[in-house]
């Protein structure tokens, strides 16, 4: 079960997402609510929760600054809300970890997603933990997911992950893959979620971050380097995509990495 922490001011939107969510279908359980930032910390190192969802504007302590306190000692997945639709919010939040910023009012589909992708980030750091106790899985260890049916089958989503791989160094925009094969963005998200069962810059982000581990295990260039050959660019920017996905900075992977092949 994945634990879940909610911090909202607001009585009826908490309690909303606390009652009409049927967490445990979706292998969950609320293990704690708070009404603003303080009480949001206090659960957080009282439950080390997997998932949290908190709101951005709240008294005494914002969610943005809760998260800014508990994101590196607590290993979490954060779903942001909010009632703004501020490009800095929302930039400051995946900045400390949130992996979907939702607006108010809350669309019953888009929290369901939010928290689906909350839950494989949970199962990618679960997976990196387990590779601590298991240096011979170190090697295999991929984040790059496979579709479900085993293999692709749609011509579309083919050409998507073709393009993923060969522009993985550029910027890359839904927008420009669909001028470059000449379909609308929406049908492409439509086809390539119901292949892969992640969005494509989900995707894209797990290639570019699986390209930074194999370059870190080659060993041949420094980590502000390799920020950039993976496609993520500044260097900031790709510690923070890199703890996301994979559970700890790119420094410490390198000394685990260190310590197992001693």
């Amino acid at each position: 079960m994945y634990k879940v922490v909610v911090v909202e001011d607001e009585d009826l939107i908490r309690n909303g997402l606390i009652c009409s969510i049927p967490w445990a279908e979706l292998g969950c359980t609320v293990v704690g609510q708070g009404r603003n930032g303080i009480e949001g910390i206090e659960q957080i190192k009282q439950h080390n929760p997997d998932i949290v969802i908190a709101d951005i504007n709240m008294p005494i302590m914002d969610g943005l600054e809760m998260l800014r306190q508990t994101n590196t000692d607590y290993c979490y997945s954060a779903i942001i809300l909010s009632g703004y639709s501020k490009f800095d919010y929302a930039k400051t939040a995946m900045e400390y970890g949130s992996v979907r910023y939702l607006l108010k009012p809350i669309k019953r589909a888009e929290i369901y997603e939010a928290i689906e992708e909350a839950k494989e980030q949970c199962n990618i750091r679960r997976a990196w933990l387990e590779l601590k106790k298991n240096k011979q899985k170190l090697q295999s260890f991929s984040i790059q997911p496979n579709p479900p049916s085993g293999s692709v089958t749609n011509p579309v989503v083919q050409a998507m992950l073709d393009y993923a791989e060969k522009h993985y160094q550029d910027k890359v925009t839904l927008q420009k893959v669909a001028e470059e094969l000449n379909y609308s963005i929406s049908y492409l998200n439509k086809n390539f979620k119901k292949e892969m069962e992640i969005t494509f810059i989900d995707y894209l982000n797990r290639l570019r971050i699986q390209k930074a581990m194999d370059l870190i295990k080659e060993g041949k260039y420094p980590l502000q380097d390799i920020s950039w050959l993976c496609g993520i660019g500044e260097y900031k920017y790709f510690n923070i995509v890199f703890k996301k996905y994979i559970g700890c900075s790119p420094k410490d992977y390198i000394n685990k990495i260190k310590e197992w092949t001693k």
